[in-house]
C-alpha cells in the first residue's frame, strides 16, 4: 500500500499538460503515492451541471491531499449557453469548483510564495522573495450576490443609497477568519526565519470590514514581538512593491486583495508560469499553479510547467517530505541558471515536457 493517497484533478486546457509535466519529476523523485485521478471541470458542468461532481468531493474526502491543475471558468450567461440542452432552464448556475473546494473543506490559508530565480530573464528585480498569504474562505468570494437586490433589503440602514437596477456583492469579514490567517502568517515568519509580516487592508475606507481585520491583525501582531509588523493600503503597496519589492517579505491580506496581490507579486518574479500556490487546512491541502486552463494552448504542450513543478514542491513540503521538496526546488532553480531549456514565455522554443524533462534530469 502506498504511503500517499493523492486526488489528481488535472481538470481543463493546459492544466492536463502541466499536470503530466509534474508527474515526470514526481516520479523521478520516487515518492511512494498513489494519485487517484478525479473528474473536475468544464466537460462536467456542460456534461452534468456540475464542474465539481460528488464523486470528486468523496475522492478528496478519502486522500491525503489534492493537486490541482487549471480549470475554465466563464461567466454566468456564457456558462449556461454551454450548457448540455437537456439542462438548460434549469436554473442551474456555474460556481467555481476551487472556490467551492476551498469553502468546503476550510482551507483558509491561500499561501503563495513568489521567489526571483537567479539568471531568470523574466525578473523584475533580483533577490525578490516574497511570501503572500490570502484568506481564502470568506472576504468577496462567499458568493452571495443580488441582481436584483431584494426588497426586504432595503428596509436596512444606508440601502436607500443603493438604486433599484443595481447589483450587489456581500463582503464577509469575521475575527476568526481574520485571526487564524494572520497567525498563519506571523507562524510561518517566526518557522521560516522572515523578518517582517505587512498586513494590507482599506481600513481607511472600508471602515468594517477592513477594520476588522486590521484590528485584529494588531492584536496578534503582539504575540510576535520578535517579528516587525506593519501594515499598508491595497492601492498603496501595489505602487510600493513595484518602487521596491525587496522591502517586503510576507504579506497577509484579505480574500479578493489576496487574489489581486499575488498575481502583481507573481509578476515580478517572471509571470504566472512561476506561479504556485497552496490552498491548506487544518487536516486537508489542495495545491495548484495559479494561472488559468489557456484553452488556446490546451495540449500543445506549449505553456511553462515550473508553476506546476513548484506547487508540487509545496506538496511535498506539506506532507513532510521536505528532503524531496529541497531536492526538486534546487533542480528547478538550476535548470532556470543554466537558462538552455526555455519555454515561449521565457524567450525560448521548449516544450512543456522539455522542460519537465530538464528538471527530471537535475533529478
Amino acid at each position: 500500500m502506498a504511503k500517499y493517497k493523492i486526488a489528481w484533478l488535472p481538470g481543463d486546457g493546459v492544466g492536463v499538460d502541466v499536470c503530466e509535466a509534474t508527474k515526470i519529476c514526481l516520479d523521478k523523485l520516487q515518492l511512494d503515492a498513489e494519485y487517484i485521478h478525479g473528474d473536475i471541470g468544464w466537460e462536467f458542468w456542460r456534461s452534468e451541471g456540475n464542474p465539481l461532481p460528488d464523486r470528486t468531493l468523496n475522492l478528496l474526502k478519502s486522500t491525503d491531499c489534492a493537486f490541482f491543475g487549471a480549470i475554465t471558468s466563464k461567466p454566468k450567461e456564457a456558462s449556461i449557453k454551454e450548457l448540455n440542452p437537456e439542462l438548460q432552464g434549469k436554473g442551474l448556475v456555474y460556481s467555481s469548483p476551487i472556490v467551492k473546494m476551498r469553502q468546503l473543506l476550510d482551507l483558509y490559508i491561500c499561501q503563495r510564495p513568489c521567489r526571483a530565480f537567479p539568471n531568470n530573464p523574466l525578473n523584475y528585480k533580483d533577490k525578490i522573495d516574497i511570501v503572500v498569504f490570502r484568506e481564502n474562505t470568506e472576504g468577496m468570494y462567499i458568493g452571495v450576490e443580488y441582481q436584483p437586490v431584494p426588497e426586504v433589503m432595503y428596509s436596512l440602514k444606508g440601502m436607500e443609497r443603493i438604486p433599484k437596477d443595481a447589483a450587489i456583492s456581500i463582503r464577509s469579514v469575521t475575527e476568526k477568519g481574520s485571526e487564524r490567517i494572520v497567525r498563519a502568517a506571523f507562524e510561518y515568519a517566526r518557522k521560516n526565519g522572515r523578518k517582517k509580516v505587512t498586513v494590507v487592508n482599506k481600513a481607511n475606507v472600508l471602515r468594517a470590514t477592513c477594520g476588522l481585520f486590521l484590528d485584529v491583525a494588531k492584536v496578534v501582531a503582539k504575540d510576535y514581538p520578535d517579528i516587525e509588523f506593519d501594515s499598508a493600503n491595497i492601492d498603496a503597496i501595489c505602487m510600493w512593491l513595484l518602487k521596491n519589492p525587496l522591502s517586503y517579505d510576507v504579506i497577509v491580506t484579505t480574500n479578493l486583495f489576496g487574489d489581486i496581490l499575488s498575481d502583481l507579486c507573481s509578476q515580478l518574479v517572471g509571470g504566472m508560469g512561476f506561479a504556485c500556490s497552496g490552498n491548506i487546512g487544518e487536516k486537508y491541502a489542495v495545491f495548484e499553479p495559479t494561472h488559468g486552463s489557456a484553452p488556446k494552448y490546451a495540449g500543445q504542450y506549449k505553456v511553462n510547467p515550473i508553476a506546476s513543478i513548484l506547487a508540487a514542491k509545496m506538496m511535498l513540503d506539506w506532507l513532510g517530505e521536505t528532503d524531496r521538496a529541497k531536492l526538486l526546488y534546487h533542480a528547478v532553480k538550476e535548470v532556470v541558471v543554466e537558462s538552455r531549456v526555455k519555454t515561449y514565455d521565457m524567450g525560448g522554443n521548449d516544450t512543456t515536457i522539455d522542460m519537465a524533462n530538464a528538471i527530471s534530469q537535475k533529478l
